[in-house]
């Protein structure tokens, strides 16, 4: 199997890099954490105009129809840039809508990045089982109303739209019974409390007071939408994997290149062995990481279903051990300097420490794979 990128995907990286370089430097990034949006119309109007909105959209809609690979090449550039606009929540709600084959008004207006979306999954006490529902879903003569409080709700009040789980029967913790919904955002009795979280990002806790939706609002069957849900939290799932790296390459140049300035006893103390040793080592876990980030993206597509989790669970474990490492390493060859807020370091860090925490941290994948008939029978 060829894994080298396509001239349209190198293609599509240079121009969204130059895009980050000009338009997204660290100052930039500063200034729209601090503002009151904690977001940037300007960026977001950049980013559909280099189209990154249209291409996970299938060509009917007018996107790309771009793969998981494809989205790789973008999550690696935004990550490399840290970028905090809403782009990740957007393209994973696309995904709701692509893998159920319906709303394509919705995805036309997210191709032209005329809207964002959200996913509202997780609740306070789920923790990492999106199962784990108490959000209810009563069904009415006008369609069905719903009941209940999601939790960090990433780019939840930016959202225009949320993907929205909820329980229309069975018990608390059952795959069985999970309904899946297009709500607007500002429907009647949709309150959002939005916040910034430790890495810059905004999310939002999302109450649902008695907020009807019509019935053409369901995303797949009635009771039946564990498998669409766990398909495209898995896609998420690649798509962090894939920021994680962008990061990851950007940590470690930026300490290669502190070693490389900052000196000790007369010499750059990238002279001393001992650091040299931490600097391959650092390398060595990234390019680990890289290979089953790019094999998430190719086996998330899959049509074995136990491969697929087998293979995204894998990825996010390995690639959220190596993430906590080259984060720590990174910050500590910088000395106290790699915890201020003045060095990109300090930001890479946190949102690395967010991304082994998004859907699923290291040790749910873990046992998440381990529980996968593939894993047993090959012991």
């Amino acid at each position: 199997m060829d894994f080298n990128l396509t001239q349209e995907q190198k293609q599509f990286a240079d121009a969204l890099r130059r895009w980050v370089e000009k338009d997204y430097g660290f100052e930039q990034r500063k200034h729209i954490i601090a503002s009151a949006e904690g977001v940037s119309a300007n960026a977001w109007a950049g980013l559909a105009e280099l189209g990154a909105t249209a291409l996970p959209v299938p060509e009917e809609q007018g996107g790309f129809n771009g793969s998981a690979v494809d989205m790789l090449v973008i999550m690696q550039e935004l990550g490399r840039g840290i970028v905090i606009e809403p782009y990740f929540a957007t393209v994973m709600g696309a995904e709701f809508l692509k893998k159920a084959g319906s709303h394509a008004d919705i995805l036309e207006q997210v191709a032209t990045g005329e809207i964002k979306l959200a996913s509202a999954l997780a609740e306070r006490q789920s923790r990492h089982d999106l199962f784990d529902i108490v959000t209810t879903a009563a069904k009415n003569a006008d369609g069905f109303v719903l009941n209940g409080t999601k939790t960090v709700v990433l780019h939840g009040a930016q959202a225009d739209k949320l993907i929205v789980s909820a329980r229309s029967s069975g018990a608390q913790r059952d795959t069985d019974g999970i309904s899946l919904f297009v709500v607007d955002a500002n429907a009647t009795g949709v309150s959002r409390r939005d916040y910034r979280t430790i890495d810059g990002f905004r999310a939002a806790d999302i109450s649902l007071n008695n907020v009807q939706v019509a019935s053409g609002a369901l995303l797949a069957e009635v009771g039946q939408g564990w498998e669409l849900l766990d398909a495209v939290a898995d896609y998420g799932v690649t798509l962090l994997c894939a920021e994680s790296i962008g990061i990851m390459e950007a940590i470690t140049a930026a300490t290669l290149d502190y070693l490389k300035t900052r000196q000790q006893f007369g010499v750059p103390i990238g002279k001393f062995q001992v650091l040299q040793h931490r600097m391959a080592e650092m390398f060595m876990e990234m390019e680990q990481a890289r290979s089953m980030a790019t094999l998430a993206a190719v086996k998330v597509s899959s049509d074995n279903v136990e491969e697929r989790r087998r293979t995204v669970s894998a990825a996010k474990a390995r690639i959220g051990q190596a993430a906590r490492y080259i984060g720590q390493q990174a910050v500590q060859l910088h000395g106290g300097m790699g915890v201020t807020d003045e060095l990109p370091v300090s930001h890479m860090f946190k949102r690395l420490t967010i991304l082994e925490l998004s859907l699923g941290d290291t040790d749910h994948h873990l046992a998440r794979f381990v529980a996968q008939p593939g894993f047993k029978n090959a012991a």
